[in-house]
């Protein structure tokens, strides 16, 4: 299952991890921690704590490494930032919020 494990925050492959991911591994070339919220199947922002664990432990910080119990590393955990959709959205609070 490792082989499809990228960073959430830059995308890099983690095959080179094994699995269960530990509390202090990070990704090598962002070195951002990989026990996150932000890595775990159970992470969605609809869901109350951002969490579809109903028994899982409120985490104030979803890119900080945690202890929480319920943490399955996800394929696909990386969602690329797509710059012209973000220039556009700027440009639309800029004239919004121009004085």
């Amino acid at each position: 299952m490792s082989h499809t494990l990228v960073c959430w925050r830059c995308g890099s492959s983690l095959s080179a991890l094994s699995l269960p991911l530990r509390r202090l591994d990070v990704c090598k070339p962002c070195n951002a921690e990989l026990h996150v919220c932000k890595m775990c199947v159970e992470y969605d922002t609809s869901y109350a704590k951002h969490c579809k664990e109903p028994t899982a432990e409120e985490v104030r910080k979803k890119n900080e490494a945690n202890f929480c119990d319920h943490f399955k590393p996800k394929a696909g955990a990386y969602i690329a930032k797509d710059g012209a959709e973000l220039a556009r959205s700027k440009s639309a609070l800029d004239d919004l919020f121009k004085k």
